[in-house]
């Protein structure tokens, strides 16, 4: 027989246990004539077989056959002096449990009308309070054999991510659009929600999306997405690049000094040459016909080519003074 229980009660010092089951493991043997204190915040329900029985709010009360009307019907038996029954014993909290967090522990693959397919994470927060306890012990911890404070959280969280991946699926067109739709998906997961935490006993106060973050592979593919939307006109990005390989071709120092530079933007030129002629037409050079050698250009050709370069807008000021005054610097 297990120890019986004279004094039944749970000082929650940390105000974050969302339900205690005294005792911790098998049942108790509770006995007529003893004490039960139940404090502010707290419902005492008893459970036997399951099924949540009589209930108690705050206060001190002495168990006798007369509040536990339940409890004695199942048992059929009558209680009298000291006579133990076998039970257990939860005790709920209901105080508003905030700051409850909720996150998605795989990704979510939705479809994306720019990426074409996505893979995002979700987290944020949640506050609830428990309504009924007696339902909330019957269908949790009885239905459920829920008891822990982990237990029950994981299981309430793995019903928000169903209803947050269900209306993210139904209502996501682009993952870019997220971010300004924050409150209002928060708002109709959380009325998905109401229902199922009423069921349960439970009362959902607020939901709140913190965070819908893609992951490193959908991050990549949104750079490059941001990037080309960036260069807009790719054949004026691809002159652009050729002109900046041209002023770093002219600036290039080597032991040969001047020459070599003049080298170098003779070869930059000829390689602008070639990209300007593929996206002209993608143009080889004719059988037999020898590839254009880069030529050395002098100092004050390569000045002329720069000038050209940004009277065409390819090269910014900045640009355009440093290259001029690092080629004036050679003659």
């Amino acid at each position: 027989m297990a120890r019986i229980l004279d004094v039944i009660e749970f000082p929650d010092s940390s105000g974050q246990d969302l339900v205690k089951r005294i005792p911790e493991h098998g049942s108790g043997d509770f006995r007529i004539g003893s004490q039960l204190i139940v404090r502010e915040g707290q419902v005492a329900v008893f459970v036997r077989d399951g099924k949540a029985l009589d209930t108690f709010g705050p206060g001190r009360h002495t168990i006798t056959t007369a509040n536990i009307p339940l409890l004695v019907n199942l048992v059929q038996r009558v209680f009298s002096g000291n006579t133990p029954f076998t039970a257990e014993c939860y005790f709920v909290s209901t105080r508003d449990m905030i700051d409850q967090r909720w996150g998605t522990p795989e990704p979510i693959t939705l479809r994306d009308s720019v990426l074409r397919m996505v893979r995002v994470r979700a987290h944020g927060t949640y506050n609830m309070q428990v309504a009924d306890p007696q339902l909330f012990v019957g269908q949790v911890v009885g239905a459920r054999g829920y008891y822990s404070t982990r237990d029950i959280g994981n299981y309430l969280r793995s019903m928000i991510i169903n209803r947050l991946t269900d209306l993210l699926g139904e209502n996501t067109t682009s993952i870019l659009d997220l971010p300004a739709m924050y409150n209002e998906i928060a708002a109709a997961t959380r009325v998905k929600l109401r229902d199922d935490f009423a069921s349960m006993g439970l009362l959902l106060k607020q939901l709140y999306i913190l965070s819908v973050s893609p992951t490193p592979e959908t991050s990549a593919a949104i750079d490059e997405a941001a990037s080309m939307g960036a260069i807009g006109d790719m054949d004026r990005y691809l002159k652009f690049k050729a002109a900046r390989a041209v002023g770093d071709a002219a600036t290039t120092e080597t032991s040969a000094g001047a020459t070599q530079t003049g080298l170098g933007l003779g070869t930059g030129l000829a390689a602008a040459q070639i990209m300007a002629s593929t996206l002209a037409g993608g143009a080889q050079p004719a059988a037999g016909q020898q590839a254009a050698q880069p030529q050395a250009a002098d100092p004050v050709a390569a000045l002329k080519t720069l000038k050209d370069l940004f009277d065409q807008g390819l090269i910014s000021q900045d640009e355009y003074d440093t290259k001029r005054q690092e080629i004036l610097s050679r003659l």
